[in-house]
């Protein structure tokens, strides 16, 4: 699943919709169009890696874990790195404090800076999340979530807007099994591999700017993939849905490559943008609690 500012679910089942590309605006390096998708490319990363649902309380994790991934844009037929997202996993008492930080290349910053800070608390016996925060600063756009899971209570506070003081309060009935953006990822990795690997569709939900969407996830065969930054694997590919508008194309499928190992990391994932495509690539794996033995 992914999402755009303009939501709007997309899958494989979705009707195509023509669009005009304009590679005229693009056709010159350099250009503001450029750097906006470059730009794209650092927080699509963030929204396209939140895909799967918790089906265990087991963790897969540890504290100390960290992930980082790096970000390529496809412009005329040519792949540009764009910068890098890295996930770290904190021990904070009877929590996982996962922080998520999203940035692009220095060398890009005189025309584009992002500085994308995620931040979701799970509780440590049944993996759900507590809190969310999104803060995103993409050169002047700016927007901010906050999530609050009050259980015994079943609702859900949320804060949106452009920043926190401005932050409006919208309360929510709670949903069963109902996630943000970061903690589905880390339930993904709760999934048992033969599951994944049974091309059953994965129900789940989600939780954005105070709507809740249905989703789904299937696999499709397990295969081998080679990763220019760390290396080859062996892994499960999976497709997901999108949510789009401005950013991503009718009739677009998310595919994810999962590492067919315990650890159950994205090792590589792909999907189309209205203009052009992206692609997030495992670059390094720390602290694991598991052998990466996926790597080949």
């Amino acid at each position: 699943m992914i999402y755009n500012r303009n939501k709007k679910i997309l899958s494989k089942k979705d009707n195509f919709e023509k669009m005009n590309v304009v590679n005229q605006k693009m056709s010159k390096p350099g250009s503001k169009w450029l750097f906006r998708y470059d730009k794209i490319a650092i927080s699509g990363l963030l929204l396209f890696l939140d895909i799967f649902p918790a089906l265990s309380s087991d963790s897969p994790f540890l504290p100390g874990e960290t992930i980082v991934y790096k970000v390529f844009y496809n412009w005329n037929f040519i792949w540009l790195s764009a910068g890098e997202v890295s996930f770290e996993v904190k021990d904070e008492g009877d929590v996982y404090h996962i922080e998520v930080t999203g940035k692009t290349y220095t060398s890009y910053e005189w025309f584009y800076k992002v500085r994308d800070k995620f931040h979701t608390y799970l509780d440590k016996k049944t993996l759900m999340p507590r809190l969310f925060i999104r803060d995103i600063q993409e050169g002047s756009y700016q927007h901010y979530e906050k999530i609050v899971f009050d259980y015994p209570t079943q609702k859900i506070q949320s804060f949106v807007g452009k920043s926190i003081g401005t932050a409006k309060k919208t309360e929510l009935p709670m949903e069963d099994k109902l996630y943000d953006l970061i903690s589905s990822l880390y339930y993904l990795r709760t999934v048992d591999r033969s599951l994944l690997k049974s091309k059953t569709r994965i129900p789940f939900k989600m939780i954005l700017d105070n709507e809740i969407y249905k989703m789904d996830i299937t696999s499709s065969e397990v295969s081998k993939v080679s990763v220019k930054e760390s290396g080859n694997y062996q892994v499960i590919k999976c497709i997901t849905q999108v949510i789009a508008g401005n950013v991503f194309r009718s009739n677009t499928s998310l595919k994810v490559n999962v590492g067919d190992d315990d650890n159950r990391l994205p090792v590589l994932i792909e999907s189309p943008l209205s203009v052009g495509s992206v692609k997030a690539v495992l670059k390094t794996a720390t602290n694991l609690k598991y052998p990466h033995s996926s790597r080949m």
